[in-house]
């Protein structure tokens, strides 16, 4: 279903994504850290929803269904390097340092933080060129969104 997507994400010189693949991109992101650790909760899931409707200006509805073809990319990707790639050539600094803090929502939705999710989410900083510090940064600010 997503053959042609994944192909061009691989190509020796990927030409930039169109505002609808980076957002698919994205979206296949946050669902591949979501599922790092082996469970992906119903929190997980409606905060990328919601995430997705905050960053695209979307209504719940098309949040969904960004959501749920993220969800069958993701499924069919076999690493991360391609969401990574695309989104870096498609997203200035700036804007991956937003996208880094929305990965450390996902994160943090089900109140649990662990090892993979970690790994996952430094490799994540690294290909999208996002230093130690901007990441710990959006951590911080992501933690702070979520408290009570």
């Amino acid at each position: 279903m997503f053959a042609d997507f994944l192909n061009r994400l691989i190509q020796p010189q990927p030409q930039t994504l169109p505002d609808a693949d980076a957002r698919l991109a994205l979206g296949a992101l946050l669902v591949r850290i979501a599922r790092s650790d082996g469970e992906y909760s119903h929190e997980e899931a409606e905060r990328i929803t919601r995430l997705l409707a905050a960053r695209y200006g979307l209504d719940n509805d098309a949040a969904s269904a960004l959501r749920h073809r993220a969800e069958a990319l993701e499924a069919e990707a076999p690493d991360t390097v391609r969401f990574t790639r695309a989104i870096k050539d498609a997203v200035a600094y700036e804007d991956r340092q937003a996208v880094i803090e929305a990965l450390w929502e996902v994160v943090l939705a089900d109140g649990i933080r662990d090892t993979e999710e970690d790994a996952l989410m430094r490799l994540s900083a690294n290909l999208l060129g996002v230093n130690d510090r901007d990441s710990a940064l959006a951590r911080q600010r992501a933690e702070a969104r979520l408290r009570p």
